[in-house]
């Protein structure tokens, strides 16, 4: 049997970490989810491009947010938001100050 593949890759694992922690590091993330931080920096930059996250630069350090209403990427789920999967990942979502704002700190 082959234990290297996982259910959830490593885009969803950072998204899950930043969802959870909006003020985690690139470095954090990468000590986390067992990948290098140049991997980690990748992804991130993957998922601002592509509209699931969005950062400001506070001093030294970056704050994410996550956009909960953005859909899945895979065709045959482009229905699903991604606050969906994230809720699956026991990832907790506060919605209560964003109202009908799309992205929300968790």
């Amino acid at each position: 049997m082959d234990e290297k593949w996982t259910f959830i890759t490593n885009h969803g694992l950072v998204l899950s970490h930043i969802a959870q922690n909006p003020k985690i590091t690139a470095r954090e993330i990468a000590l986390t989810v067992g990948i290098t931080e140049r991997t980690t920096h990748k992804i991130i930059t993957d998922l601002e491009q592509s509209n699931y996250i969005s950062k400001t630069r506070i001093g030294r350090r970056n704050i994410y947010e996550v956009n909960f209403r953005n859909y899945l990427r895979h065709h045959s789920k482009k229905d699903i938001e991604v606050s969906t999967i994230l809720q699956a990942l026991n990832v907790t979502i506060d919605n209560s100050d964003s109202n009908d704002s799309k992205y929300a700190s968790a």
